[in-house]
């Protein structure tokens, strides 16, 4: 004689798991809400845009690519549960996961991620009283002989970025450097912290070639204290800072009058403990173009606030970080 039991997978996940804090802690109506506009239930095989949403959300906390993030969901119960599917749902293939990146692009992913920053500062985690402002590189591609040959036997005498358009495949992606020995192709990323939270409050992703003092307008805070190293010590840096009554702290070159090396000194260790938000990210791409790598910072920006969010919620009282 067999027996059948009716299992819930609500009461599969522990009451303490992690997943469900995120989802206590975020409040995902306006996500919601947001996303009914750009419904496609055929293109989307009526999974819906909400819970791709989430898969996506998903993947970007456990770095995980399209085909994991398939395997996972197929396999993982707790994740099924946060991604809002059934125990015995279908669960969306990796072709599936591209095309709603497409269709919710990232000026929709933008707003999101707004959004999610404007409850933390309403719950007073962000205040934007101090902010670190710093500008990392993202590597398009390693090497570029193939292009390079390709320049020289057009007769040029180098691939620069003037030519790389006409060569390389991605046409935004550009020749950076950070001092005179350290060069890459492809992008740069432009990161807003706040210093009470430690949290991302602004990112945007830039072609490599664009200077950070001149980055700064994109990720510069609408008030407050801005500790910034020594690319942010030119007129570029101080006129974004004065467009939003920023205060700009930025260590100045050696070369520079009114060199203080004890400020300086000071500036630095201010600003170390927040270096965290570079030391660990991943600065390859896996996209073309700036839109797809900004969609790729906006998702990579919202998984590390919420998984700092869980630690911040845990403290008492939940608010500042100190150096």
């Amino acid at each position: 004689m067999s027996q059948s039991t009716v299992v819930n997978l609500e009461d599969l996940i522990s009451s303490d798991h992690i997943y469900r804090k995120f989802k206590s802690l975020w409040d995902l109506s306006f996500v919601e809400s947001s996303l009914q506009s750009l419904e496609s239930s055929k293109l989307h095989k009526g999974y819906g845009l909400f819970r791709l949403f989430l898969c996506s959300l998903l993947q970007y906390m456990e770095d995980l690519s399209d085909r994991e993030l398939e395997k996972m969901l197929r396999e993982n119960n707790c994740a099924k549960w946060f991604c809002n599917f059934d125990i015995l749902d279908v669960t969306p293939d990796h072709t599936v996961f591209c095309r709603f990146r497409k269709s919710l692009g990232t000026s929709k992913l933008g707003s999101i991620f707004r959004n999610l920053r404007d409850q933390l500062k309403s719950q007073g985690y962000m205040n934007e009283v101090f902010s670190f402002v710093d500008a990392s590189h993202l590597i398009s591609k390693s090497a570029l002989w193939e292009e390079r040959d390709k320049a020289i036997k057009d007769k040029h005498d180098k691939l620069n970025n003037d030519l790389l358009p006409k060569y390389a495949r991605d046409k935004q992606a550009k020749f950076g450097s950070k001092g005179k020995n350290k060069f890459w192709y492809g992008f740069k990323k432009h990161v807003s912290v706040d210093m009470q939270s430690g949290m991302i409050n602004k990112v945007a992703v830039t072609p490599a070639n664009l200077i950070d003092s001149k980055g700064l307008d994109n990720v510069c805070p609408d008030s407050g204290a801005i500790y910034a190293d020594k690319g942010y010590c030119d007129k570029n840096a101080k006129q974004a800072a004065q467009k939003k009554g920023c205060h700009l702290a930025a260590i100045k070159k050696n070369n520079m009058n009114g060199k203080n090396k004890d400020l300086d000194r000071w500036i630095s260790g201010i600003r170390s403990p927040y270096e965290r938000v570079f030391s660990k990210s991943n600065h390859r791409v896996r996209y073309l173009g700036v839109a797809k790598n900004q969609f790729t910072e906006f998702m990579t920006a919202i998984a590390f606030n919420l998984k700092r969010l869980i630690v911040l919620s845990e403290e008492d009282p939940p608010n500042l970080i100190t150096s």
